[in-house]
């Protein structure tokens, strides 16, 4: 039972009179949206201590503000061993769980207010000392009960949900599908969209803890997995987003069955397996002036026949529409970003996210009618855009299967997806490739069938050239159907090597794992007017912080 707490309002900002309010009593009831506060700002309480006892007394269209603070959720302790409470393979279970539509979720400021998964008490906010970690309730999984970890902000299937300025940390995974920092969920693995519309800004998601027990034995097992993520998820938009220390990637779109239609603008990802990854997400998937940087692997968007279905990943704009952007059919774009130094071997890593190359901007795996257009390249060693197949040895889901979504059974790497279709154009590369091994160049491109789509290369300035060579001449054109595959024998044995799908010979250089090293966050923007939009309340007036 959450404690009951009375407070007294400022008389000051309540009108000149005293009033107290109750733990887990809304605000009388009134005409339009409500505002319900949490924690206190500049020395007024609001009526709720803990920002799930705020949401569960919300109401549609109503606003919940967040004072400074460090917030100990833990919406799903005592019931994540009940499948009537929460489905611990489908994420509906979190720190703070908001499954009514059209709230408004905002923090008073990004950096003081944290979402915190480590234990109460814990001496620091987001504390990385093993005795403060929780791994969650204890959940009866398969033959035994182990911790099933916890995500952070979870929106199970609510539509039209914000969350705003604020920092999520150290919600770590376990046996369960756990892990994520802010996830906006509309069924996953449900094989349908079932959240329409969600936005977030300026927000942090992060984790400063490696290792159960302080070592890397088992440390995988119950890292933070992903930073801010939407899945079976349509119409969202992400803009002044950060996210580092993560296993699989710092941002994800997927399972949006090719209608994501997402915006992601200003992103900062850094220190992840990979920055960016998106299985399988297409139609519109905008990704504009963001920085990926100190990555194992910038941005690898893929296909998968047993991941976030249907597969392919394919770019192409819904009902046949011409993107404003790239003036064609293809609706997913990377435009204005900067890749740079994506040559981190010594971050978090796990599953599939562990085959992304080190030392590489950007790598389409598999991608389908996928633009790539007017961004930086600069610093990555082994290739700045690389696009390769993507091989998937297990089993398909969801009655899929390999030839009828395009892929290929290649003995020895299950299903393979071709890149293609894909446009590489108008990008600047500089100092990228100088690992120096065979191939490592500005790009590269690998196909090993033929009778698909041209990709397309055009207008890029690249001082270390492509491999094959000369891919402008060659490939200048956009939409042809290949004759061949396009087989480069140093590029496919460098991809194995440095994807981990083959073997490295001795005389291979690329970055080695040395110990997983966790970063601190760097210094960043919060929003300048918190109370920009919200009705008026105790801690806000006509629209600025009192």
């Amino acid at each position: 039972m959450r404690n009951i707490r009375v407070g007294l309002v400022s008389l000051a900002i309540a009108l000149g009179t005293m009033a107290s309010s109750v733990e887990g009593a809304a605000p009388a009831a009134a005409a339009g949206p409500r505002v319900l506060l949490v924690g206190s700002f500049h020395g007024v309480h609001g009526q709720y201590s803990s920002v799930q006892a705020a949401v569960d007394a919300a109401r549609p269209g109503d606003w919940i503000l967040i004072g400074p603070g460090d917030y100990h959720e833990t919406d799903d302790e005592g019931s994540a061993s009940s499948p009537s409470a929460y489905d611990l393979d489908h994420g509906d279970y979190g720190g703070v769980v908001i499954s009514k539509s059209d709230l408004h979720l905002r923090g008073m400021s990004r950096t003081g207010v944290v979402i915190d998964g480590t234990k109460a008490g814990a001496p620091e906010a987001c504390d990385n000392a093993p005795q403060w970690q929780n791994f969650g309730a204890i959940g009866n999984l398969g033959a035994s009960a182990a911790p099933v970890g916890r995500n952070g902000i979870v929106v199970w299937k609510a539509d039209s949900v914000s969350v705003e300025n604020l920092t999520v940390c150290n919600f770590l995974a376990g046996t369960g599908d756990s892990g994520n920092q802010i996830w906006w969920n509309g069924g996953d693995d449900s094989g349908k969209v079932g959240l329409h519309g969600y936005a977030g800004s300026y927000l942090t998601a992060t984790s400063t803890f490696f290792g159960p027990d302080g070592t890397v034995a088992n440390a995988e097992a119950t890292a933070s997995t992903y930073g801010i993520f939407s899945s079976n998820s349509s119409g969202g938009s992400w803009d002044q987003i950060y996210a580092s220390n993560f296993n699989d990637s710092g941002s994800y779109v997927g399972a949006c069955q090719r209608v994501c239609n997402v915006t992601i603008s200003n992103a900062w990802m850094e220190y992840n397996a990979l920055g960016y990854s998106g299985t399988n997400s297409g139609g519109a998937v905008v990704i504009e002036h963001s920085q990926f940087d100190n990555n194992k692997d910038g941005l690898d968007t893929n296909t998968q026949i047993d991941g976030d279905p249907p597969a392919p990943q394919n770019g192409d704009c819904p009902d046949n529409e011409t993107s404003p952007i790239t003036h064609t059919h293809s609706c997913w774009v990377v435009v204005d970003d900067y890749f740079h130094n994506n040559n981190n071997p010594n971050v978090p890593e796990a599953g599939s996210a562990s085959n992304g190359p080190t030392g590489t901007g950007m790598t389409l795996s598999g991608g389908k009618n996928d633009t790539v257009m007017d961004d930086r390249f600069a610093n990555n060693g082994a290739w700045g855009l690389l696009l390769v197949p993507y091989p998937d040895e297990n089993p398909p889901v969801e009655n899929q299967s390999c030839p009828k979504t395009g892929g290929t059974e290649v003995s020895g790497f299950g299903c393979v997806y071709d890149p293609q279709g894909d446009a590489v154009v108008h990008n600047t590369f500089s100092n990228d490739g100088f690992f120096g091994n065979p191939s490592n160049v500005d790009f590269g491109e690998l196909t090993l069938e033929g009778h698909q789509i041209q990709n397309c290369f055009r207008d890029n300035v690249d001082p270390q050239g492509s491999v094959p060579a000369n891919l402008e001449a060659t490939e200048a054109k956009c939409g042809p159907i290949t004759k061949g595959p396009n087989v480069n024998s140093a590029l496919f044995a460098q991809a194995l090597c440095d994807t981990g799908f083959g073997a490295c010979t001795p005389a291979d250089k690329y970055p080695t794992f040395t110990g997983v090293v966790m970063h601190p966050l760097p210094k960043l923007a919060t929003m300048a007017n918190p109370c920009a939009g919200v009705p008026s309340n105790a801690w806000c007036r006509s629209g600025k912080p009192v």
